[in-house]
């Protein structure tokens, strides 16, 4: 599929949103222990959400298809997204319910953090009316597994309107063999394993491949990507950088994915690969500060 004409590149982004809380701590606390935080980040968060941020950062018009409501911790989530030019699709704006939080703590020494949420578990979205109409707009639509039904009917309308369909697949979600055939491209991260196939790089991208995605890849932090393609594949390195956290690093890898996407049209194999390296070098780069808005603010 060739760019849709108008400029800019247009993304879809279908799945969760959360409002984060994200606390950089010397260490995770012991039980019954309290401690004070050196930072406080409060912003929008999930795998969808934080894509389609990078997505509209990198130049792309980004619009998110989830369910947020219309409580103040809501409304703090849709302004964060409203002032990083994310149009936002609310399917549960007439809900009064507080939104899924996620309670982030990261470790100032590595990077690395914790996390409590409940996810999408509290909402079963049905699919807008102008579905269609939203799909056919954009270049390209991401789908992160969270809110399954909705994802599988924008897979559908996707494939039919023969725009290109990207999968963030964090984890393994049930509905996931369902929505891979409506795949063209699935990133996943090492945490990625699928039931009853063997934990490895080359098994999860042979059991994409039996799926139906034809370009695969699997992240495993600051370690290469291994991609895979019709004909072979390779890998792509991670630019190495002092980490300060790696929360959203792989959010905003699939959002800079999807943006090199929209571009770029038709995938060659060297063109995924270049792809894969520049959405590397992003991720990389927002694992370089703080919270998840600092790299954006910093160019």
């Amino acid at each position: 599929m060739e760019p849709m004409p108008g400029g800019r590149p247009a993304g879809l982004f279908v799945g969760l949103c959360t409002l984060d809380v994200i606390q950089l701590v010397d260490r995770v606390p012991a039980s019954d222990e309290k401690l004070t935080a050196r930072e406080q980040v409060v912003a929008a968060g999930g795998p969808a959400a934080n894509a389609s941020a990078a997505f509209g950062h990198l130049g792309g018009r980004a619009k998110l298809l989830t369910a947020i409501g219309s409580h103040p911790l809501g409304l703090a989530a849709t302004a964060d997204l409203d002032a990083l030019g994310v149009t936002v699709t609310d399917l549960a704006a007439e809900s009064a319910e507080p939104p899924a939080v996620s309670s982030i703590l990261v470790t100032a020494s590595s990077g690395e953090r914790a996390v409590a949420s409940t996810n999408a578990t509290g909402h079963r979205l049905a699919p807008p009316g102008d579905l269609d109409a939203l799909v056919t707009a954009s270049d390209v639509v991401e789908f992160d597994g969270h809110h399954m039904e909705l994802a599988l009917a924008a897979a559908r309308a996707a494939r039919a309107a023969g725009r290109v369909t990207l999968l963030d697949a964090g984890s393994w979600k049930d509905g996931t063999p369902e929505l891979l055939p409506y795949i063209d491209v699935a990133v996943c991260s090492a945490d990625f394993h699928p039931p009853g196939v063997a934990d490895s790089v080359a098994a999860t991208l042979g059991f994409l491949r039996a799926h139906g995605v034809t370009w695969r890849a699997v992240s495993r932090g600051g370690r290469p990507l291994v991609w895979a393609g019709p004909d072979g594949g390779g890998t792509v390195e991670v630019p190495a950088v002092r980490v300060a956290d790696t929360l959203g690093a792989g959010d905003f890898l699939h959002g800079a994915l999807a943006h090199h996407l929209a571009v770029r049209g038709r995938l060659t194999p060297e063109g995924f690969a270049e792809s894969l390296r520049g959405a590397a070098a992003v991720a990389s780069r927002a694992c370089a500060s703080f919270g998840t808005r600092a790299w954006m603010r910093e160019g």
